[in-house]
C-alpha cells in the first residue's frame, strides 16, 4: 500500500514553527482538498492538533508524493522551516505511525485520550470532502481498530493522559495548592472543559468561562458550576482570577502585555499563571517578561509529560507489539 505521511510535531518544532502550520477544523476538509490537487497525490488526510501537522497521502509514487509535499509545506510556512522539522514515514511505517499516533503513544503526554477524536474528526473531514477512497479508508479504518485494541489491552491511559491534567499539575507545583483558586478558562473547546474538570477536582473554588460563541461559554459554565463571561469582558475577569487556561481556535493571539499591564494596579501585582495551550498560541510571549507572571506555552509542559512517560516504558512496548502484530495480520502490505 503506497502510503505517505509527511509532518512535524512537538519533538521536532518549536510551537512558534508549528503554529504556522496550523489548520482550524472546520477547514480540515478544505485542507485535503488542496492536497489531492498536488500532481500524483490520489487520497489525503489532514491532521492538525496542537502538538503535530501531519499529512497522510496515497499515491502511486510515494517518492514523487513526497518531494511534492515538502515543497506544498515550504511555500505554506516559509523561511521558517527547516529540514530536521519534519519526518516522512513511508507504506508500512507510515501505517505504523499513524496507529501510534492514535494509540496515544507518540504524544507528548503519553496515553493522551484526546488524540483519537481528534484523528478520527480528521479523517471524517476528508471523507465528506471526497479526498479518501480504497487505500485510506482501509488504513485508517484499521488505525482506529488498533487503537481500540490498544487502550483496552495495556494501561497506556494510566496516570496524567491530557495536555490539560499536565498543565494542572505544573499549575499545583507553582501555587503548593490549589483550593481556593479562581480560575478563567479562554475557549470552550473539548481541551478547555477537561482542564477546567481537572482544575475543580484538584480543590479549584471558582471557574469564570469567556468564549466568542457566549452560548458554548453558558453550555461550558453550567457544566462547571461556574460564570460565564463575555468575550468582550474577560478582561474585567482577569482582575480577579490566580490561573487563566486558554485553548482557542483563534488564527493570532488574543491576550498580549497590554491586557495585563492594565489591570495589574486592580491585582494588587498578585501572581498570575498563564497556561497557554493553543496551537496557535493565545498569549503573546512578551506577557511572560512581567514581574509576577508566570506564562507556560505547549512546549513548556514537555518536561513534566516527559517525567510520566518514564514510569510507563514497559507499557510502551507492550502497545508497540500489538500494533505490529496487528499490522502484519491486516494484510494491508505485501511483505
Amino acid at each position: 500500500m503506497n502510503i505517505v505521511c509527511l509532518g512535524l510535531n512537538h519533538q521536532t518544532a518549536p510551537v512558534e514553527v508549528r503554529e504556522l502550520f496550523a489548520v482550524s477544523e472546520s477547514k480540515l476538509g478544505q485542507e485535503a482538498e488542496r492536497i489531492c490537487e498536488i500532481e500524483g497525490i490520489e487520497e489525503s488526510v489532514v491532521l492538525s492538533t496542537c502538538n503535530r501537522m501531519e499529512y497522510y497521502a496515497a499515491a502511486d509514487d510515494c517518492r514523487m508524493a513526497s518531494n511534492q509535499l515538502r515543497s506544498f509545506l515550504q511555500r505554506h510556512g516559509g523561511e521558517p522551516l527547516r529540514l530536521e522539522h519534519l519526518y516522512e514515514k513511508e507504506r508500512v511505517e507510515a501505517a505504523r505511525h499513524l496507529c501510534r499516533v492514535v494509540s496515544g503513544i507518540d504524544s507528548m503526554v503519553l496515553g493522551e485520550t484526546e488524540i483519537f477524536g481528534q484523528v478520527k474528526k480528521a479523517y471524517q473531514a476528508a471523507l465528506e470532502s471526497g479526498t479518501t477512497s480504497r487505500r485510506l479508508n482501509k488504513l485508517f479504518q484499521k488505525a482506529f481498530g488498533i487503537g481500540k485494541k490498544v487502550r483496552s489491552h495495556t494501561g497506556i491511559q494510566e496516570g496524567q493522559t491530557s495536555v490539560g491534567s499536565v498543565a494542572v499539575d505544573l499549575a499545583e507545583k507553582i501555587f503548593g495548592h490549589l483550593r481556593s483558586s479562581r480560575v478563567m478558562v479562554i475557549g470552550a473547546g473539548e481541551m478547555s472543559r477537561a482542564t477546567a474538570r481537572s482544575l475543580l477536582s484538584r480543590g479549584a473554588h471558582s471557574i469564570f468561562v469567556t468564549n466568542r460563541s457566549f452560548e458554548r461559554a453558558e453550555e461550558l459554565a453550567a457544566e462547571l458550576d461556574g460564570e460565564a463571561v463575555r468575550f468582550n469582558d474577560w478582561q474585567t475577569a482577569l482582575q480577579e482570577v490566580d490561573v487563566v487556561i486558554s485553548s482557542t481556535r483563534a488564527p493570532r493571539a488574543v491576550m498580549d502585555r497590554a491586557h495585563v499591564e492594565a489591570v495589574r494596579r486592580k491585582r494588587r501585582y498578585r501572581p498570575l499563571f498563564l497556561i497557554d495551550i493553543a496551537v496557535p498560541r493565545d498569549i503573546e510571549p512578551e506577557v511572560g517578561g512581567i514581574e509576577e507572571v508566570y506564562l507556560y506555552d505547549i512546549d513548556a509542559l514537555k518536561e513534566i509529560a516527559h517525567e510520566a512517560r518514564g514510569q510507563r516504558v514497559e507499557q510502551v512496548r507492550l502497545c508497540e507489539r500489538i500494533i505490529d502484530q496487528e499490522l502484519v495480520e491486516s494484510g494491508l502490505f505485501e511483505p
